[in-house]
């Protein structure tokens, strides 16, 4: 296996081509857009001089890296060679099933389908595929290059030696893959999801500020960043789609998204990526600063 095909170019999409190609893997990019393909090359030519600065990869790695990852806008084009492709295209079910008929027909039936899908069914997916025993999820952390996690989703009809594969696969990219089962949100959504909805509600209730529910979590439960601040980094519209699938998939009101956090994103304030969450990001700018709503008046 040595030809991967990975299918969206944001966030998640541009990590995992730079995480195969960095570990010598011949990578092509996919997406409809090809002013987000130029934007990824250049978060990852970004990413790469952020990890020769640190002395973890050098230049030569570096260049070797990014003459292994080929652009495509076709979708034909870009899979026609693959021994596995991995969708990384957002988060919205029926984008995925469409890409995932389209797949059965372009590869061959060896071909292995992933989906780095944080919380849609991998079985629900597998069954508009041809061949549903090579259907398997794929779920990165992000930011790629860096988290070890690889959730590793076997569908219904997902066999063990595609299972197999996988796992040895994500070893092989310095990973520790966890292999779960089919369920709504996983482990990792399911756990994650209803801890950041309630510290939106704690926010939502009047219980405390963004700071301080943050400062909370960080320093009472040695979590690395708080719960509102990594809903930010997330994308706070990833977190209310996730929310709504679980919702749906168990039909529990613990799942049922905050109303603050619908709000949000319908106004547009997603996090990070919209310059404005909980807190405002400015770019360059590593100041954490609580946006102007939520701010102590």
């Amino acid at each position: 296996m040595k030809n991967i095909t990975v299918i969206g170019s944001g966030t998640m999409g541009n990590g995992i081509a730079h995480t195969f190609a960095q570990h010598g893997f011949n990578v092509s990019l996919v997406d409809i857009d090809n002013n987000a393909l130029n934007k990824a090359i250049q978060t990852i030519t970004n990413n790469l001089d952020r990890q020769i600065k640190k002395g973890s990869i050098d230049e030569q790695l570096k260049t070797d890296t990014l003459k292994r990852i080929e652009i495509f806008t076709d979708l034909k084009q870009g899979a026609a060679q693959a021994d596995l492709v991995i969708e990384a295209a957002t988060e919205n079910r029926e984008i995925k099933l469409n890409l995932f008929k389209q797949l059965s027909e372009i590869c061959s039936n060896e071909v292995i389908l992933a989906s780095n899908t944080s919380s849609i069914s991998i079985t629900q997916i597998a069954a508009v595929t041809k061949n549903p025993g090579n259907v398997i999820g794929m779920h990165f952390m992000n930011p790629v290059p860096v988290m070890k996690l690889v959730e590793v989703i076997r569908g219904y009809a997902t066999t063990d030696e595609t299972t197999a594969t996988i796992m040895q696969l994500a070893k092989t990219l310095d990973k520790d893959p966890v292999e779960v089962n089919d369920y709504p949100g996983f482990v990792a959504n399911r756990i994650l999801m209803p801890m950041i909805n309630e510290a939106i509600y704690t926010l939502y209730e009047g219980v405390a500020g963004v700071e301080e529910i943050d400062t909370v979590m960080k320093l009472g439960m040695a979590h690395p960043m708080g719960p509102l601040q990594l809903a930010d980094f997330i994308g706070l519209d990833v977190c209310l789609a996730i929310l709504k699938v679980l919702y749906d998939g168990f039909g529990n009101q613990k799942y049922a998204p905050c109303p603050l956090l619908v709000n949000m994103v319908t106004a547009g304030h997603t996090g990070v990526k919209s310059g404005s969450g909980f807190y405002k990001y400015t770019p360059g700018s590593k100041e954490l600063v609580i946006a102007d709503k939520f701010a102590t008046k």
